[in-house]
């Protein structure tokens, strides 16, 4: 179930990658990722907390400008994968970091290239864009939500 959630926080990340940054903060610092100990111990801080908040709030603005580069470039899409990994790390356990980090990868990577996929055709269906934003942030927001609550 921990590489389910894992997976899961993994494509949120692939969704807007700060909000699952933020999440495995939220769930460090709620001491329901176990990670008190390790290398991933500052997501724990209030300051990671604040500064991950904060980026994923900007991110969410960010992401509506017409200016924002695709998911989909090297940069975005290495960010997210990273990310990914490091969330999948977090909530899976640093105990068998390999694959916690490779189920957070492989979740950003679906949450990558499906989310753009599937806001593609909901912008479509709309006529334009910010609807399909919407509801994609939305989906990132209540999954990380719902994946924290899950770990308690």
């Amino acid at each position: 179930m921990i590489y389910l959630l894992g997976l899961l926080l993994g494509v949120v990340t692939g969704l807007r990658a700060m909000t699952g940054a933020a999440a495995a903060s939220w769930a460090a610092y709620l001491g329901v990722a176990k990670v008190t100990g390790t290398w991933l111990a500052f997501l724990g801080s209030s300051w990671a907390v604040a500064i991950f908040s904060i980026l994923a709030a900007v991110e969410l603005i960010t992401d509506q400008l017409p200016s924002t580069p695709s998911r989909k470039v090297p940069v975005q899409f290495a960010t997210r994968i990273v990310v990914g990994a490091i969330a999948g790390i977090a909530i899976a356990g640093t105990a068998n970091w390999l694959f916690g980090g490779a189920v957070g990868a492989i979740g950003a990577v679906i949450g990558t290239l499906g989310g753009a996929h599937t806001r593609g055709i909901l912008a479509s269906s709309f006529g334009k864009d910010a609807p399909a934003a919407f509801i994609e942030d939305a989906v990132a927001i209540i999954g990380a939500i719902l994946i924290v609550l899950a770990l308690k």
